[in-house]
């Protein structure tokens, strides 16, 4: 069940670090390591889907140690999907919250 959890709010989670900074795909993946369990090969086919959708977009940033990065921004529709996914998130804890007694 956990890992079905994880998938769910995995989106969100990648969204909402979007909205604090730039970032490239290695660095979301750190930030998300830990409590999230999440791999290098998890993120890569999200962020393509991201992009496509119109919720990020890309660009290329030089490196020291190696090839350029390819950073993601968090486009407007990005942000407007953020948004409500936190209000839907916030809805769906009030109710299990309820529910457990909470």
């Amino acid at each position: 069940m956990k890992t079905q959890l994880k998938k769910g709010v995995l989106e969100m989670c990648v969204l909402a670090l979007l909205s604090r900074h730039d970032s490239y795909a290695y660095e979301i993946v750190s930030s998300l390591a830990d409590g999230v369990e999440m791999s290098e090969g998890t993120i890569y086919p999200l962020m393509r889907r991201l992009q496509n959708d119109g919720l990020v977009s890309t660009y290329l940033v030089e490196s020291d140690s190696g090839p350029p990065r390819k950073y993601y921004r968090l486009d407007d529709k990005g942000r407007e999907t953020l948004a409500q996914m936190k209000q839907e998130w916030a809805s769906f804890l009030d109710e299990v919250n309820k529910i457990l007694g909470v």
